[in-house]
């Protein structure tokens, strides 16, 4: 199993789902954010759930909340968050509306990664993938001014960063969940695929 802590990201607003995704069911297990802390647990040691409060769930799991804002929903407030949390130099993150990510995918960024770098992360041919890949802690700095002049773009964290980026042919895994026709088309996927799935993870 990985030694580096993998955080799942599940404090979005999900605006365009019109309703919370973290808490969306998925295949066997009543919430989405459930179901991706079975499966990762498999690969990492250890796997937080950062969210903007965690008495909407209703099972144990080592949370990170993000620190108290008016109504701010941001990665930004995550990150930060995390960084005071966890002592490691790095962690890997992953969002919990992109359920296909198997362990291939992972070992391959987390083989890319160095010390070198400020970021290690996910590209397909047609976007970046900013929830999928490693952080340093040498971004810390970098988040919190992000905060204070209230810009939230990973991208843009992303560009005046030391950012490696892995390319994948395979865009099938980066498959992510922001409206309701793409959960029910993942619904589909899981259950007609759902014996290779378990298999890769």
């Amino acid at each position: 199993m990985l030694d580096i802590p993998c955080v799942i990201f599940a404090g979005g607003k999900s605006s365009r789902m019109g309703e919370d995704k973290a808490l969306l069911p998925f295949s066997g297990f009543l919430t989405l954010t459930q179901f991706q802390l079975f499966h990762l647990s498999k690969i990492f040691k250890t796997v937080y759930i950062s969210c903007k409060d965690k008495t909407k769930f209703d099972f144990e799991a080592n949370f990170i909340e993000d620190f108290k804002t008016d109504s701010l929903f941001a990665p930004t407030l995550g990150f930060i968050s995390i960084f005071k949390v966890l002592k490691d130099e790095s962690f890997f993150v992953l969002s919990v509306d992109t359920p296909f990510i198997t362990e291939l995918e992972i070992n391959q960024i987390i083989q890319k990664d160095s010390l070198q770098v400020d970021a290690t992360i996910a590209k397909t041919f047609s976007t970046i993938h900013p929830m999928c890949g490693i952080y340093h802690r040498s971004l810390e700095k970098k988040f919190l001014e992000m905060f204070e002049n209230d810009t939230h773009k990973l991208g843009y964290l992303l560009k005046i960063s030391n950012t490696l980026f892995v390319d994948f042919e395979n865009e099938k895994p980066f498959f992510n969940l922001n409206h309701p026709d793409e959960y029910q088309e993942a619904l589909l996927i899981i259950t007609k695929n759902l014996k290779w799935y378990n298999s890769q993870t």
